[in-house]
């Protein structure tokens, strides 16, 4: 029993006494496997001549008729030999533990594993001696590597070694990275044999010795915003084509991606979700590639114009699209550019310069929305000026307003024709056919010369400057629709913006007037007078009226006057893809990046040969702690503990009596007299009796 109480008592620095010795004698040599200059017999880092004068001394041994060593030993000690006295692979195993070709002394030492060392196909590297890396460029000194990491671009960087066959392997689907990332980031090689500046990508155990955790080759990227050389990001996946290039596009880069659609997807996750004003960018592929960079990147810098999708072409789902969006085959580019425009499809496939052509091209819907960054390069913005020109005095801009939906996408579709009708008038001026143009002369004059603008409002999230142009409550067209408030009826309305040289000579002139400045600052340059249309919805009325509008218009004299108009307010605030690139944090910033960067492993502790004297310093310690503890317990307990066992026999406590005013109790027992006590006679006392 006592033994057991010792036990539970010292559990604790027992475990840690057993972990310690387990860790010393089994864990750390496991962990330091010998080296190969151990299979020679000869101190590390030794010269290639006392390398090969070790192999000679041991080849004479294996040759004796003595010899009881195995051929696997044997093997061991030749494949050290050529790894040693050659000058490549002997510094990359000295400089960082690189064993390029530790396979192929596994398979011949299962190959030969019961054969006769002489019969042993020699030299074992004879394959592998050499491997051609001859292909590698921008191969970076430390020099040029500082000023590189200097430029504000990222970069991607390859650890490679010449004598390693894996990167003589991946130099071919290297060149492919830095072809797909061509115009992303920049692409450059460090050669191992540069250790100054490859140990800058290298990993440390706590013995300081630097590796390669993956081997090589490795892969390092620095993003744009990174200035330190020990703020890369280590590449941690497989190394293939794909996965480096969406790494360095997603991660480094910060692009959005482009994501796939089923038919039965495409139409309420992406048509229906994306914002209404943003063109539809379809692609059609047939092998289900990722978008390659240049699509990535493009879908970054239209993100303002346009929204992207991929879809995967099947054939049993041809005839959906060809009915749907007159798309024959795969791969095809399709741009949806408002509700009822035309379809534009392009087949085949698009370099990079080729598809921003297209995309400049077809960026705008045909009929664009009036939001509060597109406002002044349409010129409906009262602060600034006609399509034209600065000099513009008058100049219109024909909208119609609504909330997003079945109605104003009816009523867009309208007004997209009505443009369209404009346009063709104008084409038929210039072909000399003027009885087509008699009734929307004016309107298709003003078009042509970029005095008339058509656009949409989303009267729903611009209520405020909806019901200042239209004069209304917040209902129809302005304004959130309300509980079973089903009365969405866009509204057409055109405002005619007018500039005067007069006051805009006065404001010049007050400009050095404080006051008058800050009065004057949110002033709107233009007079503003707004007609509603009241008519059908057909296309040549709302010409007709436009046209008449215009001719008025310019013709009449107008009285200039001015008033605050509410602003528009801003629809996108924000850019999920930016979240990539802002999460990237110097390596010497975060921990939780510095870990990350390092490689850092629990599976590092297993070569610290600190940890085995530490548990065993441990259990040491809380050895002494409960040792201690449990004698000041023990001591505690004897120093109270009575010194006479006769003083612990005291007398009883007399029974005190329950009984009130001195009776005696049932038991017959008296209560103890008092020592001074004393009886007094009473002279009506019944004793006297």
């Amino acid at each position: 029993m006592a033994i057991q109480e010792e036990v539970r008592r010292y559990w604790l620095p027992i475990l840690l006494s057993a972990a310690g010795f387990l860790f010393q004698l089994f864990v750390l040599p496991k962990s330091f496997p010998p080296s190969h200059y151990d299979a020679l017999r000869i101190q590390r880092f030794a010269p290639v001549e006392r390398v090969v004068e070790a192999y000679g001394i041991l080849s004479k041994e294996w040759l004796a008729e003595t010899n009881d060593q195995s051929t696997a030993d044997i093997l061991k000690i030749r494949y050290a030999y050529e790894l040693l006295t050659n000058p490549i692979l002997k510094r990359d195993y000295d400089l960082f533990g690189l064993d390029h070709h530790k396979d192929v002394l596994d398979r011949v030492k299962d190959q030969y594993q019961k054969e006769h060392f002489l019969k042993v196909d020699l030299p074992l590297l004879k394959d592998s001696l050499v491997h051609s890396t001859d292909d590698a460029f921008n191969v970076l000194t430390y020099e040029s590597f500082i000023s590189a990491i200097a430029e504000d671009y990222p970069m991607l960087i390859l650890v490679y070694s010449k004598g390693s066959p894996r990167c003589a392997q991946f130099i071919e689907h290297w060149k492919q990275i830095a072809t797909r990332l061509d115009g992303l980031a920049n692409t450059a090689m460090v050669e191992v044999g540069d250790g100054k500046l490859a140990g800058y990508f290298a990993e440390q155990r706590f013995s300081q010795q630097p590796f390669f955790r993956n081997g090589i080759p490795a892969l390092v990227a620095y993003p744009a915003n990174c200035r330190n050389p020990s703020c890369y990001m280590r590449f941690p996946g497989e190394l293939t084509v794909d996965s480096v290039v969406d790494w360095v596009a997603s991660s480094i880069v910060g692009l959005p991606r482009i994501l796939y659609y089923s038919k039965e997807a495409l139409g309420p996750q992406f048509i229906g979700k994306t914002s209404h004003h943003k063109v539809k960018v379809i692609f059609f592929s047939s092998t289900g590639e990722r978008a390659t960079p240049f699509l990535r990147q493009a879908a970054k810098e239209y993100s303002s114009y346009a929204s992207f999708a991929f879809v995967l072409w099947k054939e049993d789902e041809s005839q959906i699209w060809w009915n749907s969006l007159g798309v024959e085959s795969a791969p095809a580019l399709v741009f949806l550019k408002g509700p009822g425009a035309k379809t534009v499809v392009y087949h085949g496939t698009f370099s990079k310069s080729e598809f921003t052509e297209i995309m400049e091209e077809h960026k705008h819907q045909e009929l664009r929305q009036l939001r509060s960054d597109t406002s002044l390069e349409l010129g409906c913005d009262a602060r600034g000026h006609s399509r034209a020109r600065k000099d513009m005095a008058i100049w219109y801009c024909l909208v119609v307003a609504g909330r997003p939906g079945v109605e104003l996408s009816k009523k867009r579709q309208i007004l997209r024709k009505a443009q369209d009708q404009l346009l063709s008038a104008v084409d038929a001026s210039t072909t000399g056919n003027v009885e087509k143009i008699v009734e929307v002369a004016s309107a298709a004059t003003a078009l042509k010369d970029d005095r008339l603008t058509f656009v949409w409002l989303d009267g729903e999230l611009q209520k405020k400057i909806c019901a200042f142009y239209l004069a209304t409550d917040y209902n129809g067209a302005c304004g959130p629709r309300g509980f079973e408030d089903d009365n969405d009826k866009p509204e057409v309305f055109i405002v005619r913006f007018q500039r005067n040289a007069t006051y805009e000579a006065l404001k010049a002139d007050k400009k050095h007037n404080l006051m008058d400045t800050l009065q004057g600052q949110d002033t709107p340059d233009a007079s503003q007078l707004v007609a509603r249309y009241n008519g059908p919805d057909e296309i040549l009325e709302i010409n007709k009226w436009a046209s008449q509008i215009i001719k008025d218009g310019d013709a009449r004299e107008i009285p200039y006057f001015t008033s605050k108009v509410p602003d528009l307010l801003p629809e996108e605030t924000s850019k999920e893809w930016l979240s990539g690139t802002k999460s990237i944090r110097s390596a010497g910033k975060s921990i939780k990046e510095r870990v990350k960067n390092n490689g850092f492993s629990l599976k590092d502790y297993l070569t610290d040969p600190r940890v085995g004297p530490a548990l065993l310093l441990l259990a040491c310690i809380s050895w002494g702690t409960i040792w201690f503890k449990h004698s000041q317990a023990t001591q505690k307990t004897k120093d109270e503990a009575p010194k006479d066992k006769t003083e612990s026999r005291r007398r009883p406590r007399p029974k005190l009596s329950t009984s009130l005013f001195g009776q005696p109790t049932t038991d017959g027992v008296a209560d103890p007299v008092p020592k001074d006590a004393r009886q007094w006679d009473l002279e009506d006392s019944d004793s006297d009796q």
